[in-house]
């Protein structure tokens, strides 16, 4: 997996806490609930939508869903730089984990959660 990208965001968020002073506040349980409050906040635009489609959305509301993404992945991304992991390697490795809990074969079209499906 190419973790550019992620490389890229960490150290934009980096730039931008060590400017305002703010990795004093930054621990991993202050952001652990910054992160959730934002995914919170990025929940309360889908309450009440029959499916939360772009569609359904909106313009001005797609905006703000796409505002509320970016926190949480700021606030992840944040979280996983102060506990030195490696958020590409992780993915993977939980893809191989998820690929044995859900064999492609066995659930393909089917929701249910992995000890609920036939084997």
């Amino acid at each position: 997996m190419d973790s550019n990208h992620l490389t890229a965001i960490r150290d934009l968020v980096r730039t931008f806490v060590n400017e305002r002073d703010w990795d004093q506040f930054h621990t991993p349980k202050n952001l652990a609930c910054a992160m959730n409050v934002e995914a919170a906040e990025l929940l309360e635009h889908f309450q009440w939508l029959a499916t939360g489609s772009a569609q359904e959305l909106g313009a001005g509301k797609l905006l703000e869903v796409r505002h509320e993404l970016a926190d949480t992945l700021v606030y992840l991304v944040r979280l996983a730089d102060k506990l030195d992991i490696d958020l590409g390697a992780a993915v993977e490795e939980k893809m191989v984990l998820n690929r044995a809990k859900y064999p492609a074969d066995q659930v393909r079209g089917d929701a249910r959660k992995y000890d609920q499906y036939k084997s």
